[in-house]
């Protein structure tokens, strides 16, 4: 468990989490500093890694890369490739959760991938860079 001192609209409140799971967290216990409160929240540590999905750090486009972009709005289910990873042409790289259904995002050329800009369970618009690919 881990205690933290917050203040909302200027209002200080000392909150005690306790973690369950990959991205949930149990409230055990919040008073307000008009309340008695017996335990005073530790100073500040390390930060911690952020739960859910990370951003992948960007990649620069080089001349004979080809990007692959969202064609639709939505959520990405499951990456199929890894960076480094010979494609052929038409093979599955993703797959993207649209109007409630699968879609299947194939390689449009041969390659390698260069980079994979998304992570399973962002959400992506259309246009969006997903993947780059290197001729």
């Amino acid at each position: 468990m881990q205690s933290f001192r917050v203040t909302v609209n200027g209002k200080i409140f000392e909150v005690t989490v306790e973690e369950t799971g990959a991205a949930q967290a149990h409230v055990e216990r919040v008073a307000s500093e008009a309340s008695a409160v017996s335990e005073v929240a530790p100073p500040p540590g390390p930060a911690q890694p952020a739960i859910g999905p990370a951003e992948p750090a960007e990649t620069a486009i080089e001349a004979g890369d080809q990007t692959v972009t969202a064609p639709l709005a939505g959520t990405i289910l499951s990456i199929k490739v890894q960076p480094g990873q010979a494609v052929r042409y038409g093979q599955v790289l993703l797959t993207l959760e649209a109007l409630k259904m699968e879609n299947e995002i194939v390689a449009p050329q041969a390659g390698t991938v260069k980079a994979i800009r998304v992570n399973e369970g962002s959400s992506v618009n259309v246009g969006d860079a997903m993947i780059i690919l290197r001729s």
